[in-house]
């Protein structure tokens, strides 16, 4: 495949690579994920910032944000968020309309509580394509204990408003869609969750997965995931919502999957890990600049120092992409002994 197809058509790449890939990359990454925070305003009880420091609070620099985009002028994709809240950062505005400018789909997740009026129009105006709000429940009660916070009832309305205020303007972008993180507390409020979004006049609701490690901390642990163990009861209120949402007109997805059911069945029983697609797709990198493989690795084991693959402080993407330790990275990722991060991933979480 030539570069140029690469670049147009991220989705086909993926669909090569899952069957052609060895410990060097053939293309450069087609999607980069850049932290531009890991502060955040929430204690939320399914995130590991909550329980530890990863890394110093910092957001990334102007200068480290155009280091790493200018050594991938045409990358399709880029994802601005990562353990932290992208909203806290005065230059989002600017690194998104950089990244734009360059013809780059660009979206972030957020929490939602600082969406104020003040800011409906610099976030249209910047280009974003994409917004996902993470909201987590579906009533003030369930948000608390699942956030950490009693931000609830703000984000419904402002969120709300925004909705509204495209309407009221004629954008059709940014793409707002709801995210409730799927869990044994939680799921049985998706069709109220459906509901609460239409109301809200969001089209988009997404069940995503729990993301936890061996150990697990506050909420994010093993008997609170719906993946490998997924009741009855809980498929009938995925089911419930899908109805709903289809009488409501609110589509119902699920992240890495075509519908919220599969995403919570195992992909692989024997190497769950086989066609993880990532670390030939994508470079992910922290505020400081650290390159890890993927958006799943700040929850998927602690601390950050067993799979760290690079230093975009210190060295080019060129260097880092197929140098030895993404090289090393790769080759474990093909064979029968995985990272460890990496060994339990397409059980839990989705590729």
């Amino acid at each position: 495949m030539v570069l140029s197809t690469v670049l147009r058509d991220p989705r086909r790449y993926f669909e090569e690579i899952a069957s052609d890939r060895s410990a060097e990359a053939i293309g450069p990454p087609v999607c980069l994920y850049l932290e531009v925070t890991n502060r955040c305003n929430l204690l939320c009880e399914t995130c590991p910032r909550t329980f530890e420091t990863l890394e110093p609070p910092a957001d990334m620099d102007w200068a480290l944000f155009t280091r790493i985009v200018d050594q991938v002028p045409n990358v399709s994709r880029a994802v601005l968020h990562g353990v932290g809240e992208p909203m806290l950062v005065e230059a989002l505005p600017r690194m998104v309309r950089y990244l734009k400018d360059r013809g780059t789909y660009v979206l972030f997740n957020t929490n939602g509580t600082l969406m104020q009026p003040k800011r409906f129009q610099e976030l249209i105006d910047t280009g974003l394509d994409e917004l996902r709000v993470s909201l987590d429940a579906a009533d003030r009660a369930s948000y608390l204990k699942v956030r950490g916070k009693d931000f609830f009832d703000r984000i419904v309305r402002d969120v709300g408003k925004f909705i509204a205020y495209q309407k009221a303007v004629g954008a059709t972008t940014p793409r707002v869609s709801l995210w409730l993180t799927g869990m044994k507390e939680t799921v049985e409020q998706l069709p109220a969750f459906v509901q609460l979004a239409a109301a809200m006049g969001v089209q988009e609701v997404h069940l995503q997965r729990l993301v936890f490690d061996e150990g697990g901390y506050g909420m994010a642990r093993a008997d609170l995931s719906l993946f490998e163990s997924t009741q009855v009861d809980e498929v009938a209120a995925i089911q419930a919502a899908q109805a709903l949402g289809r009488s409501l007109g609110v589509t119902l997805d699920a992240s890495g999957a075509t519908e919220p059911g599969l995403s919570l069945k195992r992909q692989s029983d024997d190497q769950p890990w086989a066609t993880c697609r990532r670390p030939w797709s994508l470079m992910y990198f922290t505020a400081h600049g650290r390159a890890l493989p993927c958006c799943i690795a700040p929850f998927s084991l602690r601390g950050y120092g067993n799979y760290t693959l690079g230093d975009a402080t210190q060295s080019t993407l060129r260097e880092i992409w197929n140098g030895d330790a993404y090289r090393d990275f790769r080759e474990s990722l093909l064979s029968d002994v995985p990272p460890a991060p990496c060994r339990s991933c397409g059980l839990r979480w989705s590729l």
